[in-house]
This record gives C-alpha cells, structure tokens and sequence, in this order.
C-alpha cells in the first residue's frame, strides 16, 4: 500500500519542486521510503509502505526490463505468484507483485486489465509512446485523483491534497458534488468534490497521450442470476472464500485481522485459522456503551488469537473531528469514520496488513432496510392506481403501518432506496441550501427497480466505494496500515453478486449464504447476533459542550466558509442535533480546512 503521484508535462524536470510537494502531502501513505523518477516528457513519484519484497528491488517508480516502460502503483496483487508463472519470459529483477503488471503490460498491453487481480491504482509511462496508461481497480478499494493543470499539465496523485498542494490548480466547488453530499453524506465515487479534480471511477482505465484524455471501463458488475441451489451454493461459497483469503495472506509482513464480534469479521478470523496456527485479531470498544467486544471474545477464545482489545472513552468529539477530517480531502458524514481511525491507530501499533469484513452486507443481503424492501415489494402493488387511491382515503381514518405509508409515498424499491435509505436533505431542503443542482450516477447494468439484487448491485457501484472504501482507505493510510478485503476478490464478489435473491435473505432471516455455509465455525451466540455498529447516536453526541462549540463557531458565524457554498439563514433550521446537523457540520469542517484553496 503506498501512494502514487505524477506529472505530465514537457520539460518535466523543471517540476521538481512540485512532485516533492505532491509526495510530501501524502507521506503518511508510505512511511518507508519516497522517490521520484524524471523523463523529458514526464515525472512519476511514490511513497512507499513496504510490504512485499521489502528490499531495493521493490522500489517504485519501477523500471520495465526495457526500461521504456516505468509504473507506480498503489494496491496488492493478489496470488501474483501464480501469475508470475504465466508469464515466466518476462525477466524479473525483485519478487514485488508490482513487477507482474509491467510484465503483463509487455505482453498483453491495456488489455491485462482483465486478468489482473487484486486492490489497485495504477499509472505506467511508456517513453517510446509518450502515453500514461492509468488504472483503477474493479470495486473501487483503490483512490485515483486527476486534474489538468492551469499550463495544461496532467496531474495525478492518490489523494486530492496531493494534487492541491502542487499549486498548479485552483480548485473550483463543484456544486453536484455538494449536491450529493447533503442528500447522502459523502460525495460521489464518480466525481470530486472539485469540478477541476476528477477521480478515476472503479472498473476504469485513463490514457494521456498527446495532450488528450481517454477513459473506459473495462469491467462491469455481472447481471445473471445462477442458476443454484442452497447446498451447491454453500460449497461454492466456501471453497472461493477460502482462496481470497489465502490469497491475501501473502506478504513478508505479519498480516492480522479486524475483529468485531459481527458475522462477516468473524468469518475472515475462522477462515484465517485454517491457513494460520496463530494470527493476531484486533477490536475496539467506547468503554460504557453497547459494544460487541463479548463477541469478538468468543472468536479470538475459539480460534485461540493474539487478541488485541483497545478499550477507549468516547472523549473529545470535536477535537477527533478536527484531527481525522483533514485526510478525506472532501466533506464526509458517516459516524463510523472517528471508530474506524482509532481501531486503525491501535493496529498500527503492532501490524502493517490488517484484513476486514467489509462489503458482506451487500454481497450476502446483511441490511435491515434490505428486508424492509423486500416486504415493501411483496405487501403491495406500486402501479395499482385503485390500491393506492383506497389506502390514502383508509389512511385518513386509520393509522397505517410503515410499510403502507412508504408504498404510498415511492415508486418502488429503487425509489425508496435512492430517497429514503441513508438520505440526509431531501431535494426539496437542498433547494432552500441554495444546492438547486441534483446528481445522477450511471451504472454498469440495467436496474430492474423492483430487484433486490440489483438494489445490492448498486451499492455495490455507488455507497461501498463512495462511502465504505474512502473510509477504510483514509482511515488506514492515516495511520499507514494497508486494509485488505476478502469478500471484495473478484471471484468470490461475482459468485455472491449472481447469487438468488432467496439464497440472501427472506421474510424471516438475512445472510443466509453466509449463515448457512459457516454456523458451525461461529460461537452460538454469534450465530444468533443481529447486526449491530458502533454505539451512540447522533444525538448524544451533541451533548457534548465542545462539539457544540465547534458547532457554534463554524455553524452560527455567518462569515463562515461554508456559507459562501449554502444558504445561512436557510441552514439555522436545521441545526438540531440530528443527522441533517451532523451532515452540516461535516460540510463546515472540511470548508474550514480547505479555506486556503477554495475561494
């Protein structure tokens, strides 16, 4: 896991300045080493945090054999040794998995995109064309920022901050990533929050050759349904998982495990144990609140761990904030991100490589508001104008239930998901922000709105690499520490993705793939767990006297940063220490910590 920058330009020599300062603004990515690497045409840059072939022969940028072809990446390939035997007439100087994609590239070009496994950010400069081939991996694990500089330079960089702090741009907000934003509390894995800083989407490859940009995608999520049932299901499952996660042990340091005591951490741990003899396991707590740690007991006792309990008071809210928000780079909501940066801190503290769960709710159908969908798509007929019409005169003499109420209120599934699940403001409270403008993602598939397959599709393409990944990835690079996901390797995910719906959940149970196939490697109580995050809400953590302060100073101050981007008037109604609160609140941190860039 490192980070990645570059600049493409005539007379690249004369940026070194400039790529010092990209690299610099992302050293917290690569502790172990910085480097730069000039052509005429061209200058690639790299922070290193070594995990694999820790020697000088992994060092990035990386020369080809040829030495035309150079490439910093960002990632893991995984099971890249047995690739390297499909391409064994390529000369390797290193045992560095980043050796493999300059040997796929001299045999198969752009094209080795379909093969390539793993996590990945990529950028390959091939002198002999005067072309930068860039790529970003399927699920989107890996960030990938660019932008055009006010002298027409290509720049790119891992983080946003990198590309800012070459002072070759000036940034411009983007008003529908704002947009995006407010409506679901993080910006868009399709765009930036900057309309002159773009990202690379997931399962997209970029070519910058004679001053032009060329973007493609190169894979799409599968739409067919397999044609499976439970106990044909269940062997499949557990023989594609037990191969990610092989795969992803490889390393020359100790890689352990996040553990929460949930379904898909304690998974990852038990199918650890039967390719490890000890592992090290990781957990974290509020002390004082509901926590999952009995759980995570259980599994570090059964499988017989080093386990790592942190056990933290909730502390200082604000000055968290203001200490994690600064490496988003972009306004970002999600409660989690604080947990998630201290649980990162304390497995730096003992490990490089961490493995975790995510993604299992959306490939296995782990979400409450999934079961919700499915009884408000079998209780009720959307189009059936007669039904409608009698439920809404039965509903003014009758109290009616939830489920009625949000079959009046949507179209379908689909319509309920996109406006009602995770939403902060409503279109109609964006308008009086001053936010008029509305984004609308494109997918890789044809969305049946009444599917909750391809409603787990989407989240797929649209919250785990706009919200989930970006958590995990800043979280973890803050503290340098590389976070793998197991569920996220290509074979396994399509194998879940073409799953039946009823393989996933039905009116009574959910993760029922993941249930079925791995009970017997859970504690009983585990097995009888329902999902739970981490404790407080929203509302008790604006008890706290100074998180109203930062409140108050950068919410009630109409010479505010972030009322040059919303309405103050308009946004004093909605500071009440709820979700809308928060999400205000997030938009004005990261306004504050940019002030010197955005004008």
């Amino acid at each position: 896991m490192c980070g990645i920058a570059g600049i493409i330009s005539p007379h690249a020599r004369n940026y070194s300045e400039e790529i010092q300062k990209m690299t610099d603004a992302i050293a917290h990515r690569g502790p172990d080493g910085a480097h730069h690497e000039f052509f005429e045409n061209a200058v690639l840059g790299h922070r290193r945090l070594s995990i694999v072939d820790l020697s000088e022969t992994g060092r990035q940028p990386m020369f080809s054999e040829s030495k035309n072809e150079c490439i910093v990446l960002n990632g893991e390939i995984y099971g890249y040794l047995d690739l390297k035997k499909k391409y064994e007439d390529y000369r390797y100087k290193g045992s560095s998995d980043t050796e493999i994609i300059l040997a796929m590239y001299h045999q198969k070009g752009k094209s080795l995109l379909h093969e390539l496994p793993g996590m990945f950010a990529f950028a390959i400069w091939n002198e002999e064309k005067q072309e930068l081939f860039c790529a970003r991996d399927r699920f989107g694990e890996k960030p990938f920022y660019y932008s055009r500089g006010k002298n027409g330079e290509f720049i790119f960089a891992s983080e946003i901050k990198a590309i800012l702090a070459s002072e070759l741009i000036e940034p411009v907000v983007n008003q529908l990533a704002l947009s995006h934003f407010l409506q679901y509390g993080y910006v868009s894995a399709q765009q930036s929050i900057y309309s002159n800083v773009y990202t690379l989407p997931p399962a997209h490859f970029l070519v910058f050759s004679k001053g032009e940009i060329h973007i493609e995608r190169y894979y799409s999520l599968p739409k067919n349904e397999l044609p499976i049932n439970l106990s044909e299901a269940k062997e499949e499952f557990s023989y594609l998982l037990k191969n990610a996660v092989q795969k992803q042990l490889i390393a020359d340091v100790e890689v352990g495990s996040f553990l929460s005591g949930g379904l898909d951490s304690s998974t990852i741990v038990a199918m650890v144990s039967g390719f490890k003899e000890k592992q090290t396991t990781i957990s974290f707590g509020y002390s004082g609140e509901n926590s999952e740690l009995r759980f995570a007991d259980e599994i570090a006792a059964k499988y017989h761990t080093n386990h790592i309990e942190i056990h933290e008071n909730r502390g200082d809210i604000a000055a968290d904030l203001q200490k994690i928000t600064p490496f988003f780079d972009e306004p970002f909501a999600d409660m989690s991100a604080t947990p998630q940066f201290k649980i990162c801190q304390a497995a730096a503290r003992h490990l490089k490589v961490v493995l975790s769960g995510d993604a299992g709710d959306e490939l296995f159908g782990g979400y409450d508001f999934y079961s919700v969908e499915n009884q408000l798509r079998k209780h009720f007929s959307y189009n059936n104008i007669l039904v409608k019409f009698g439920l809404k005169q039965f509903r003014k003499f009758r109290e009616t239930s939830f489920i009625t109420n949000e079959n009046l209120a949507h179209q379908n599934i689909l319509d309920f998901h996109q406006n009602k699940v995770r939403n902060y403001f409503s279109q109609k409270e964006r308008s009086e922000l001053g936010i008029s403008e509305n984004y609308h993602q494109t997918y890789s598939f044809k969305i049946d709105p009444d599917s909750l397959n391809d409603i787990m599709r989407i989240d797929l393409e649209k919250y785990v690499p706009g919200n989930m990944l970006v958590k995990a990835d800043r979280m973890a690079m803050a503290n340098s520490l590389e976070v793998r996901t197991p569920f996220l390797d290509r074979d396994f995910a399509e194998f879940c993705i073409q799953l039946p719906e009823n393989l996933k959940l039905d009116s009574t149970r959910d993760k029922i793939i993941l249930r079925e196939t791995m009970q017997n490697y859970w504690t009983e109580n585990i097995r009888n767990r329902k999902k739970q995050g981490f404790g407080s809400s929203v509302k008790n953590w604006f008890e706290e006297r100074n998180l109203l302060q930062l409140s108050a100073d950068l919410l009630n101050d109409k010479s505010g940063k972030v009322f040059q981007f919303i309405d103050f008037e308009a946004s004093q109604k909605f500071l009440n220490k709820d979700k809308k609160h928060w999400n205000l609140l997030q938009l004005a941190l990261w306004a504050e910590n940019n002030k010197k860039f955005i004008t």
